[in-house]
């Protein structure tokens, strides 16, 4: 049976100064952070994204910390995640292959309230918006130690083009891996702040305080219940028991 972690990624009102978009019916836009590092090679700029999203004066030419990758994203060909907090890399080098990674993002409402689907919620959410299926996590010492064409598989990941290389742990998804189409509410309909059930039922958090920012873990029954519902979204219900 396998387990899941969920982690906070993505554009927030501090870097760069504006969240990802999410619209009436859900769908939602990926905007990753800047990249504030030096990098041994050139890495993609917001421009480069061509995003729909207004950005902050200047912004544009920004490079950009784009992690998590997604295959389907613009500039990326791989699922690769890496982390350079150990908080974090601790609990993750310890998924196991068929274990999910599951990525969330605070979403700004653009458009009409009027006409936007219910669980929407208005101002700024939360919102799982990917999954990685796992195949394998490895530790940055791990990493050092893998064959030349084994790391190449994670050539494209942001902490691998830092210079020095910082990443404590480095995930790769395969088969089943995706950006969402369409963002799954972590927070009520109410507003952002107010965790859903999927927090204070399926995780092991309480909900309370900045959840939003917090590591999400999912047993083996709750990630069952949570990749279902994700697979059948928008049509599932989050308040269902």
């Amino acid at each position: 049976m396998s387990r899941s972690i969920a982690i906070n990624v993505g554009a927030n009102t501090n870097q760069p100064g504006v969240r990802g978009p999410i619209y009436a019916d859900g769908r939602f836009e990926y905007v990753p952070i800047p990249e504030e590092e030096p990098t041994s090679e050139s890495v993609p700029t917001y421009a480069d994204l061509d995003l729909a999203v207004d950005l902050p004066d200047g912004a544009a030419n920004l490079p950009v910390h784009l992690d998590p990758e997604f295959a389907e994203y613009p500039t990326c060909d791989r699922y690769t995640y890496g982390d350079d907090h150990g908080v974090k890399a601790g609990p993750l080098s310890k998924l196991d292959p068929g274990d999910s990674l599951f990525f969330y993002a605070t979403l700004t409402f653009h458009g009409d309230e009027a006409g936007a689907a219910d669980w929407v919620t208005p101002d700024w959410g939360t919102y799982l918006i990917g999954e990685f299926r796992v195949v394998r996590a490895v530790t940055g010492d791990e990493y050092d130690a893998l064959a030349p064409d084994e790391q190449a598989v994670f050539a494209n990941n942001a902490h691998v083009k830092r210079d020095p290389f910082d990443a404590k742990v480095l995930v790769e998804g395969g088969e089943d891996s995706r950006l969402f189409d369409h963002a799954v509410p972590l927070s009520t309909a109410e507003a952002g702040v107010d965790a859903n059930r999927l927090v204070t039922e399926l995780s092991n958090d309480s909900g309370k305080g900045p959840w939003w920012r917090r590591r999400l873990w999912f047993d083996e029954g709750a990630t069952s219940e949570l990749r279902a519902l994700v697979d059948a979204w928008p049509e599932g219900d989050v308040s269902a028991p």
